[in-house]
């Protein structure tokens, strides 16, 4: 059984022209024009390659090929094509169009699996992978009301898909309603390409928290104002900046803590800046060292805060839970590689894909390909195209050996409860004139 690599990298640079710029990357933000044609031009390449299409309530692209055997739940397989601004060509395509390729190969080479496949395009992954909450039941009204960066909230952006946002419970899958879900995407690190393995087959997808912050002290004249009498917002969050490193570095393990975000105000270079919004990103396998990370960064703040006579808060905004792979699927897939002479090896994902939400509902897969020097969201992205060829040969070998299996599938721990809302710890610094 083989796939047609020429044809699959063909897609992906075809796909690469809309939403493409000068710099060689690609701008397709979710519910953006270039999205909705990019999702136009799928359902074509998907009929072309013989699946049955049609836009569910989410804006999903879903293609179907039946199983020769009634009753079974279908095999699926998928990614997205949406973009983040100035990213990379591989980024989700990989995955999207090699699911695409696996079906289209069966089909030309007259294989019809006992269980029925699906090739799945999800939409919305890269700012809060939408299309595969959809199916796993997990988006609330809030979560619709939230604007994207085309403008359109998710529901006007749903809507601007073909989906309708009004009947969202029509797409959820519950437990059983999935033999598999498989994805191969590019792996956004530079593991395989630093040591010249062709497949990273990954053990699970890490958890993320997320905090939006805010250091609140006093604005003030920079020329009038003596050292020893500030309340500097700037540096209380700069010092927190450098304590996130150090507390996330100070344990072994492949925990990591991210401030990605940082406003300055007023932002005038005359006046001691009075607070700073910043954000605080902590992923690991674990949640309850994400906690123990998140409570010993709050008591650092409290530290700061009464040295610099500021006060944090912190407000969890976002939380996705951490997600193992199926253990078979991890062997299935070293099992495809090995006897396609493909070298592989096993790899945490720091960074989300829609497996790891689909992985509440059904047993998961995920495969990653080299990506050269581990650049990912940027014009700059590149992975070889016997690398790509290769991560579909195995998706495909791997299709074919889940066919004769029956997985089961053991529900994740519950969520991590509610975050408090906000909290604020406010320290003040008193005056030299008794205030």
């Amino acid at each position: 059984m083989v796939v047609d690599g020429e044809r699959l990298n063909r897609r992906i640079g075809e796909l690469a022209v809309i939403g493409g710029n000068a710099s060689g990357g690609v701008t397709r933000l979710a519910y953006s024009e270039a999205d909705r044609q990019a999702c136009l031009w799928i359902e074509e390449v998907m009929r072309a390659a013989g699946l049955e299409v049609h836009v569910d309530a989410a804006g999903n692209r879903v293609g179907r090929r039946a199983g020769r055997e009634g009753g079974l739940p279908p095999i699926v397989m998928g990614s997205h094509i949406d973009s983040v601004a100035g990213g990379g060509r591989y980024d989700g395509p990989v995955g999207s169009l090699a699911a695409v390729e696996v079906a289209q190969s069966l089909g030309e080479q007259g294989v019809t699996t006992r269980h029925p496949l699906e090739v799945i395009i999800f939409q919305n992954e890269e700012y809060g992978h939408v299309g595969s909450r959809a199916l796993a039941g997990d988006l609330s009204e809030a979560d619709l009301r939230v604007v994207n960066g085309s403008g359109r909230t998710r529901s006007e952006g749903i809507t601007f898909l073909g989906g309708d946002p009004s009947k969202l419970d029509s797409v959820r899958r519950h437990p059983g309603d999935v033999a598999a879900f498989l994805e191969v995407h590019i792996e956004q690190g530079e593991i395989l390409t630093s040591t010249g393995v062709d497949i990273g087959v990954v053990d699970g997808i890490a958890g993320v928290q997320r905090w939006k912050m805010e250091v609140q002290g006093r604005a003030n004249h920079a020329g009038a104002t003596p050292m020893d009498r500030r309340q500097d917002a700037l540096l209380a969050a700069s010092r927190f900046v450098e304590a996130v490193n150090r507390v996330v570095t100070s344990r072994s393990g492949r925990q990591v803590g991210t401030v990605g975000a940082f406003q300055v105000f007023p932002g005038a270079p005359d006046i001691v800046p009075g607070r700073v919004e910043l954000s605080l990103d902590i992923r690991d396998m674990d949640e309850d060292r994400i906690g123990a990370f998140f409570l010993e960064l709050e008591r650092e703040a409290g530290r700061i805060g009464r040295r610099t006579g500021t006060a944090f808060s912190f407000t969890r905004y976002h939380v996705h839970e951490p997600v193992e792979t199926h253990l078979v699927i991890r062997e299935v897939f070293e099992e495809a590689a090995r006897e396609l002479g493909l070298t592989s090896r096993r790899l945490l994902s720091g960074a989300g894909h829609d497996a790891q939400t689909i992985g509440k509902i059904a047993p998961v897969g995920l495969v990653f390909i080299p990506s050269v020097g581990g650049v990912s969201h940027s014009a700059e992205e590149y992975s070889r195209p016997e690398d790509v060829r290769n991560g579909a040969a195995v998706l495909l070998r791997s299709v074919l050996k889940l066919d004769a299996m029956t997985l089961t599938y053991a529900s994740p721990r519950p969520p991590a409860p509610p975050a408090r809302t906000r909290r604020r710890t406010r320290y003040r610094r008193r005056s030299r004139r008794g205030g």
